[in-house]
């Protein structure tokens, strides 16, 4: 959080006591003062923007919103505030009405390093990832000893399938900052290690060095347990990748018994003769929605659609369940704080939603990425809680879900390590538990709307490729391009998990790796098996 602190009396003062309060880690206190400072000193533009900052800090996007407007209206030429108004959408879902600004801040050489740097991660927010390359360069040139910079820089450049240079900022980020412990684990993933070439002795050394931090254990542990699987030492790999799980569950408030009950309802209030009853007619069918489990291939289909030329992707979006959540909110339990309100309070609410009327905002509020495409991709693997919802308000609307060995499904999330989603994902057990109710879940969305829903196996997919893209592609109504089979040369930028790997040709050396770790994967083969899910282990 960036709260300039001015020398001097009055309204500066006061901002410097923010300052100080917020960097003890007293929020209450900062809040307190900042509202005696816009309340003494209005025309001070300065205090509305370190209002804005405290009220994002703090989760209130609105008035975050609120009071930067208030600063903009005393100093409308400011990039500061405009960059503040910018991320503060963004952070709100609101990319729509944050996209002209950040435009518009494109255009001008900013004289700072930390604005430039903000400008670039809206830019990239907004998927513009070589114009925030751009900007991250001047970022650098400004600043070139900020650390972070340089990361950030190599996150675009692997978006953009650039590793080598992506490489070489990592390289800078760590020796500028060797506690930069992202910048180890990115670097471990930009390609396949060697056994000449690979970095396990910085990877050791950096643990050894700092065997009480936990970001480094977590972030370290990852990236070792990634680097002894590509070289084919086992027993290391899986001894580094459960140390790493670990470590980033400890600091985690989860229960995924929460999230199996939220399941198991929505089953319940959306049967077939719910959806048959209820059903939309938002004629709009621009949409192909790719989802499933992460790490299943959704990511390789998204890459093969949008190397057809009557598609593009919109990349990862939360837009449906952001309109499905803002609409339900009127039908949320009336006695009830907003802090009590449950999941499962939720998925009731969503039942009385005017399903029409849901589909057009969710094709509305896309517009910002899909302009006038013929067709789109929206690749939120998660959509797959709301299939149902889906086609009642996309009733045209394409739905293919991805499925997996379930071992090397649980195994490919299990040894990612996710920014903030899938707490489901660090202990085997619960992953178990997890993936028992996806399965119940589509099963349920198979048995009541049969037909509807296109299953593309990645095993299949990447054993008889052709032909399976070709039949992929016809269920969409599209044709077969050869461009479809040459994605990994396309230039569309990738910000998943899978940046590294839809830059190759499909391979099949990630079929059946759970084998590999057999007797350490026993926990979670325990769970599968209590559910009813037979995981072949033969």
């Amino acid at each position: 959080m960036e709260i300039s602190s001015k020398a001097g009396t009055g309204p500066q003062q006061l901002e410097a006591r923010v300052l100080a309060a917020v960097g003890q880690g007293n929020t209450k206190q900062a809040i307190i003062s900042c509202r005696q400072l816009n309340r003494q000193f209005p025309g001070f533009a300065s205090g509305w923007y370190t209002a804005s900052q405290l009220a994002a800090r703090v989760g209130n996007a609105r008035g975050a919103v609120h009071a930067i407007d208030k600063a903009i209206a005393l100093e409308p030429d400011n990039p500061r505030w405009q960059l503040q108004k910018a991320a503060c959408l963004m952070r709100a879902g609101d990319t729509r009405a944050a996209r002209p600004i950040v435009e518009k801040l494109d255009k001008l050489d900013l004289s700072s390093g930390f604005q430039c740097a903000q400008l670039a991660l809206q830019l990239s927010r907004l998927n513009h990832h070589e114009r925030a390359l751009h900007h991250y360069q001047r970022a650098i040139r400004l600043e070139p000893d900020q650390s972070e910079h340089h990361y950030n820089l190599a996150s675009v450049h692997r978006f953009l399938g650039n590793f080598n240079a992506a490489e070489q900022a990592l390289q800078n980020a760590i020796s500028l900052n060797p506690r930069d412990f992202e910048a180890y684990k990115l670097r471990s993933d930009l390609r396949t290690q060697t056994t000449g070439r690979n970095n396990l002795a910085s990877l050791h050394a950096a643990l050894d060095r700092y065997p009480q931090d936990h970001n480094a254990r977590v972030q370290l542990n990852f990236s070792l347990a990634k680097e002894y699987e590509d070289l084919q030492q086992w027993q290391q790999a899986f001894q580094h990748l459960a140390a790493g799980a670990a470590a980033r569950r400890q600091r985690m408030r989860y229960d995924v018994s929460g999230d199996v009950a939220t399941m198991r309802e929505i089953a319940a209030h959306y049967d077939a003769e719910f959806i048959q009853a209820h059903q939309g007619d938002c004629a709009n069918e621009e949409a192909i929605f790719v989802l499933g489990m992460p790490r299943t291939g959704t990511t390789l289909v998204e890459r093969i659609f949008a190397s057809h030329s009557s598609v593009s992707s919109a990349g990862e979006l939360n837009n449906f369940a952001l309109e499905m959540s803002k609409a339900a909110r009127k039908y949320l339990p009336a006695d009830k704080a907003a802090a009590d309100v449950s999941k499962l309070d939720r998925v009731v609410a969503s039942t009385q939603l005017d399903f029409s009327l849901l589909g057009q905002q969710y094709i509305d509020s896309t517009r910002p990425v899909t302009g006038s495409s013929e067709r789109f991709i929206d690749k939120m693997p998660l959509n797959f809680l709301y299939v149902g919802l889906i086609h009642m308000a996309l009733p045209q609307a394409k739905i293919v879900h991805l499925e997996r060995h379930p071992l090397d499904t649980c195994f490919a999330v299990y040894k990612t390590l996710f920014a903030d989603a899938y707490p489901f994902s660090y202990h085997l057990e619960e992953l178990g538990e997890y993936y028992a109710a996806y399965r119940q879940l589509m099963a349920h969305w198979h048995q009541a709307m049969p037909g509807l829903i296109y299953n593309q196996s990645y095993e299949a997919l990447v054993t008889d490729f052709e032909p399976q893209t070709e039949q992929l592609l016809a269920h969409c109504g599209l044709a077969l391009e050869p461009a479809c089979l040459d994605f990994h040369t396309q230039q569309q930028p990738s910000t998943t998990a899978s940046a590294t790997q839809v830059r190759q040709p499909v391979y099949t050396s990630s079929v059946a790796k759970w084998r590999k770790f057999r007797d350490p994967l026993s926990p979670l083969i325990k769970v599968l098996e209590s559910r009813g899910i037979d995981p072949r282990i033969d």
